[in-house]
């Protein structure tokens, strides 16, 4: 597989690159699920980025810092589904890609300071046909967002009608020179799980009293003209706890998604299928149904929705045809890589006028926001940039043997370590995390994740005393040994 690999190292265009990984996914057709089978993949094919960095749900984290502003359930509800919305725009407007696989025991730790500028939702003001004053210090910013933008065409590349509302409560681009206050929100992953391989994160708010968690774990078929992606079994979506409102959680599950293109020489993500965003505690769920049309006719990146009340000890609505029209508080529909809308009341969306339709999503203005990272002379080896620098260096530098013979060495030290622990009989166990999976999707902090994160806030990225580099040597680092000639996921 060594030779395969050095074939393709002349032609490094993108073109060459698709048809490079689509050669070798024809190989893997009716495969149940790539991301359990191992093969190489030439270096010029990956994204010089760690999967563990790539990986998170904080493009826009001023949309996160938002969630649990209201003393009304259902804006809160909004406000969640607010951010819902602004976790992908790294698919919906930048070009997907092919991060370099986990290692067990890998971790990654960043920090956000988020600009306080989301303008409030008050659905009680919408209901009267206008926004009212918002106070505090997202007043400006929210006072100036909720302007008629009727004479704005919407964007014709979705393929989607949608009219422009002229309300708005989409969060706007968190500027370099912030001119509100910000929040910092601190980050923490860690591989907890190699077969299968499923990641761990917790995303901490404290000066909002807002905490997120989840294990991410995807499964991904190749079906000859697309790559089908769907949560994993330990992939039970996000949760998002207010520890201000009686530790209210809502639980957002991941629809299945479809990366096209590969026939066309242009990749592209969509998305098919239900989400649902559930709050037992406030008896509030909402439906998301995502359209795809396929490739023939491309996608329309289409999404409808309805947020009602539910019965969360009988939880049988699984459609939004379901839902009777009595029990309906909010309608959505629009487009996710484009404008989302919603309306007040049971009545469809299309029979509200403009003016009754507000903006809660508006993607132009936005682009993933950046992360604070630690200062490289305080990241530990088995940190995602630390482990993977040398592979980065080696892509940037278009040196892509070198970069192939990098990832190898470190697969092979990952083969060695897995022989290793299958002679000791040493069971794996996570650093951050209490555990690999489990606990109904929702991972528990270890003590040494506590740590990590407490002092993030601080901006103090310093392990001395949480754990350092002999710690992590001596530490297993798989628990499945990889044959030679396969050793790249597929994810």
């Amino acid at each position: 597989m060594a030779d395969a690999v050095a074939d393709h190292s002349e032609d490094h265009s993108d073109g060459s690159k698709l048809r490079t990984f689509l050669s070798i996914l024809k190989k893997f057709i009716g495969v149940a699920d790539l991301a359990s089978v191992r093969f190489s993949l030439p270096s010029q094919l990956l994204e010089p980025t760690p999967n563990l960095e790539y990986w998170n749900y904080l493009d826009a984290p001023n949309s996160f810092i938002a969630i649990g502003t209201s003393d009304e359930p259902l804006d809160r509800m909004l406000e969640v589904l607010r951010f819902w919305f602004t976790k992908d725009i790294k698919y919906a407007k930048g070009r997907p890609c092919k991060p370099y696989n986990s290692c067990l025991g890998e971790f990654f730790r960043c920090n956000w300071d988020a600009e306080d500028n989301a303008p409030r939702i008050v659905h009680q003001q919408l209901l009267g046909g206008g926004v009212g004053k918002t106070s505090g210090p997202t007043a400006s910013s929210s006072a100036s967002s909720v302007k008629s933008n009727a004479s704005r065409s919407s964007s014709k590349s979705s393929g989607v009608n949608t009219p422009t509302p002229n309300l708005n409560v989409a969060v706007p681009q968190t500027g370099s020179n912030p001119q509100n206050p910000v929040v910092r929100v601190s980050y923490l992953t860690e591989q907890t799980s190699h077969h299968p391989p499923v990641s761990a994160f917790y995303i901490s708010c404290p000066e909002r009293g807002l905490h997120a968690r989840g294990f991410d774990q995807i499964t991904a078929k190749f079906t000859g003209t697309s790559i089908k992606v769907m949560p994993g079994e330990h992939n039970l979506g996000i949760f998002i706890t207010l520890e201000r409102r009686g530790n209210e959680t809502y639980q957002l599950t991941h629809p299945p998604a479809h990366l096209g293109g590969l026939l066309r020489g242009a990749l592209s993500v969509s998305v098919g299928d239900m989400a649902y965003i559930t709050c037992p505690e406030t008896k509030l769920k909402a439906i998301l149904q995502y359209y795809d049309d396929g490739w023939l006719r491309g996608s329309t990146n289409k999404v409808e929705g309805v947020i009602f009340r539910y019965d969360p000890e009988n939880d049988v609505k699984i459609r939004i045809r379901d839902v009777p029209d009595e029990d309906v508080l909010v309608r959505l529909s629009g487009a996710w890589k484009d404008k989302i809308a919603f309306t007040m009341g049971p009545k469809p969306f299309n029979t509200h006028p403009v003016d009754a339709q507000t903006t809660i999503l508006d993607i132009a203005p936005l682009s993933v926001a950046p992360k604070v990272l630690p200062p490289d002379n305080e990241q530990l080896k088995n940190e995602s940039l630390q482990l993977w620098g040398e592979v980065t260096k080696a892509i940037h530098a278009k040196q892509f043997s070198k970069a192939t013979s990098i990832k190898q060495v470190l697969e092979e030290k990952q083969r060695e370590k897995a022989r290793e622990s299958e002679r000791t009989g040493v069971v794996w166990s996570p650093v951050f995390f209490t555990h690999a999976t489990g606990n109904g999707g929702k991972p528990e902090l270890s003590e040494k994740g506590r740590q990590v994160l407490e002092r993030a806030q601080k901006g103090n990225w310093s392990m001395t005393g949480i754990i350092d580099d002999a710690t992590i040597a001596d530490r297993p680092t798989e628990d499945v040994a990889i044959p030679d000639d396969m050793t790249e996921e597929v994810a």
